[in-house]
């Protein structure tokens, strides 16, 4: 039970969401999608919405198209039907290991990434792939490119929300390769995760529950990339993360780090065999 009162507003069309935001930004409104963390964190005290703007009803955010040129995805589709999908098999992969079935029905790419959770592993294909954004501002709609907009975190201005990711076709069939690594069960939060894409070549990566955000790094692209053994590769990673590994509960720091330089050796000897 959300202990207080709210006002629930259910536009159809992206003009009338970002006029009702215009309108009731003095009061906190949230934008809703999948609504989990925001019923969670009421439920907790930790936020007290006076509105929510439900966007499920606008058909740009709950389409799921693919031309052919991209596959277009929009913020308020459900982690399951992206997976059952499995029209980018990368991102149907990575997303299976998050939360469990019933919660994947709820949550929303536009609001896994978007989230105040830390892990937020969802953006691992989609920093990999560079994907589109397209971003509904109170002045039209903006299209950027993913690594404009993140910083560990996506970057938006109040009243700004997420309508569409934007995928060029040729990743969705690129190899890649995928790993989870847990305390506990197979649905937990992660102690890392990582996920990498073949593309010219070149290896790519990402990376989440290593640090307090999910990052790819261009400088670890680099050592990733090098002609050196997996070992030797591994180490140098551990030694360049963009900020200090998490030392939590669920793992300390130096714990994580030496499931990371496995992990990285595991997956190089992997793609190595292939």
């Amino acid at each position: 039970m959300i202990p207080f009162d709210f006002d629930y507003y259910r536009p159809e069309t992206l003009h009338e969401a970002v006029h009702i935001y215009q309108e009731l930004k003095s009061a906190n409104p949230f934008y809703y999608s999948g609504g989990s963390e925001i019923i969670s964190m009421s439920r907790l005290g930790s936020i007290c919405p006076s509105a929510v703007i439900d966007l499920k009803a606008i058909p740009e955010c709950t389409c799921m198209d693919i031309t052919s040129k991209s596959l277009i995805i929009g913020s308020a589709v459900s982690l399951t039907r992206i997976a059952e999908s499995n029209l980018f098999p990368f991102l149907s992969t990575t997303i299976k290991r998050i939360a469990d079935h019933t919660n994947q029905c709820r949550i929303t790419i536009g609001g896994n990434v978007c989230g105040t959770i830390i892990y937020r592993e969802s953006v691992i294909p989609l920093l990999i792939s560079e994907c589109d954004v397209v971003v509904q501002t109170a002045n039209g709609l903006k299209n950027r490119k993913i690594n404009e907009l993140w910083n560990g975190r996506m970057i938006l201005e109040q009243g700004d929300f997420i309508v569409q990711f934007i995928i060029d076709r040729e990743y969705l069939f690129l190899p890649y390769f995928h790993i989870k690594k847990v305390k506990n069960e197979k649905i937990d939060y992660p102690l890392i995760t990582i996920g990498m894409l073949k593309k010219d070549g070149l290896l790519r990566a990402a990376f989440s529950g290593i640090c307090e955000f999910p990052f790819r790094s261009l400088k670890i692209e680099k050592i990733l990339n090098e002609k050196e053994s997996p070992d030797s590769v591994a180490q140098k990673i551990c030694n360049a993360l963009p900020a200090p590994p998490i030392n939590n509960i669920d793992g300390s720091d130096g714990y994580r780090l030496f499931v990371l330089k496995n992990t990285i050796v595991e997956m190089l000897k992997k793609i190595g065999e292939i």
